[in-house]
């Protein structure tokens, strides 16, 4: 497969991004091995790149929503048609397998997708006015120049998300890509050149920096708007700076999503939307299940069920054939899983299978099942960002509503039963900003993704993606 119109394959295009110099080293984390040297960008450097698009702003806000949109369109059919190498190279950074590696591809072309056709839909409104000779209207304008700081997990998904819409709407975005997974950024980039979008309109700007780089986009009165995924704390720091400015901001920060299972539960749909949640990416998603949640009626049932088939997962390389689970992202990830399972263990948690680093690496952990988790355990209230499904025995609805509500965190929440009447009543009471009833695959370009309490603020995908780039300007006119 060709790296768009230049049929530019993966080892060429990495020689051509390649700079012997460079100060970021994109790692494999199945072997700390290293992928490439890449360019780090200087705040000066981010600083000159945000001036030329505040000059570009202007014109590209003019240009008619077909026209964004015809170039976006042109975009996402580069990004299919080189679907096989931008899957090799999340591969080769982020350590995914290949199959979940392909199915990211398929996700972040549905963003740009999505949002072309959206920017034909900023629509404005009417309002009656309350005397006559007056017209009062609504127009939905771009906010200006955005900038977006994205994570490792979803390297090519969570630019998409975020590029998508801005550019749709009329905003230019400047792009800082996680230190990890620069290299699918940038092969993003030189698509987006071949689809007539040019770097005074969007910009990848990788950075050994990230603080220095934060601050700039923080601070600069050009940027209007701040677009984040990754952790709670650094989202409260970068809130606390964003607000020298009052510039829009969009927060994608932690999670702790509870799986509550009923005695009632159709038990294969729930052991498999276990596993989806759960082992997706190893278990290095923000939406991934983190405190299983089982009634005592179907606890035993559900344990055993979902230990078979676990230890079924194969482990390995993510480029090798049926991988399922790849490595942890780094030593310092793969140590923080391994030590919430020693702690667990070490306070009453039994390990029902695995438990411990897999033989295929350092960087990989046992797909690991753990039962008699109690709220007091650390891993009960962290993000294990692993393959890891700890388990707590519940025995009322009322008992679960108040375990899967005690966090700070409210992004995503699933349950299963297959009462009715529950289902209502969970839907509404479960303080989260997404539920999966019945389901543990929420994730569509075609919903609002985003959390409630610490979890964040604003809204990716649907229609409410498109608004986190417009402002509404009222307008009031007489004489006419």
């Amino acid at each position: 497969m060709a790296f768009g119109s230049d049929l530019v394959e993966v080892d060429d295009f990495l020689r051509e991004i390649s700079d012997p110099d460079g100060a970021l080293e994109v790692l494999n984390p199945a072997d700390a091995t290293l992928v490439a040297r890449v360019r780090s960008f200087s705040a000066d450097d981010v600083a000159r790149h945000i001036a030329t698009m505040n000059d570009a702003w202007p014109s590209w806000r003019s240009e008619s929503a077909k026209a964004r949109s015809i170039r976006l369109k042109a975009w996402n059919d580069l990004i299919l048609a080189n679907s096989e190498n931008l899957a090799r190279l999340v591969t080769l950074e982020c350590g995914k397998p290949l199959a979940e590696a392909r199915g990211e591809v398929a996700y972040a072309a549905a963003f740009i997708e999505w949002f072309a056709e959206e920017a034909k839909r900023a629509y404005g409104e009417v309002i009656p006015a309350p005397v006559s000779g007056k017209n009062l209207f609504t127009l939905r304008q771009p906010v200006g120049v955005a900038a977006a700081i994205t994570p490792w997990n979803f390297p090519l998904a969570m630019i998409t998300r975020k590029v998508g819409p801005a550019l749709a709407a009329g905003c230019p975005m400047i792009v800082k890509p996680a230190e990890a997974t620069p290299l699918s950024a940038l092969a993003l980039e030189h698509l987006a050149r071949e689809a007539g979008i040019s770097e005074r309109v969007f910009k990848v700007v990788p950075t050994v920096a990230p603080v220095d780089i934060g601050d700039v986009f923080c601070r600069s009165t050009e940027i209007r708007k701040l677009s984040f995924t990754g952790s709670t704390p650094v989202g409260k720091i970068l809130l606390e700076k964003c607000a020298s400015t009052v510039k829009r901001v969009s927060m994608e920060l932690g999670g702790n999503a509870p799986f509550i299972v009923f005695d009632d539960a159709d038990i294969g749909p729930a052991i498999e939307g276990a596993i989806a949640s759960k082992f997706r990416n190893a278990g290095q998603t923000c939406v991934c299940a983190n405190r299983f949640l089982v009634q005592d009626g179907i606890h035993d049932q559900f344990v055993s069920a979902l230990v078979d088939r676990v230890r079924q997962l194969k482990v390995g390389r993510g480029e090798e054939e049926g991988v399922q689970i790849g490595p942890i992202i780094n030593e310092a990830g793969a140590q923080k899983v391994e030590n919430l399972v020693v702690d667990a263990v070490n306070n009453g948690a039994h390990v029902e299978c695995g438990g411990g680093r897999h033989s295929a690496g350092m960087s990989f952990f046992e797909p690991t099942v753990l039962t008699g988790v109690t709220p007091d355990m650390t891993i009960f209230n962290s993000e294990i960002f692993g393959p890891v499904a700890s388990i707590t025995k519940f025995a009322t609805e009322a008992e679960a509503i108040r375990m899967a509500n005690a966090t700070p965190y409210g992004l995503a929440a699933y349950f299963f039963t297959e009462d009715r009447k529950r289902i209502s009543r969970l839907n509404h009471a479960l303080e989260y900003g997404m539920v999966g009833a019945n389901d543990g695959m929420i994730s569509t370009e075609v919903a609002p993704f985003g959390g409630v309490k610490e979890s964040g603020l604003g809204r990716e995908g649907g229609r409410q993606g498109l608004e986190e780039y417009l402002e509404t300007k009222y307008v009031s006119a007489s004489g006419y």
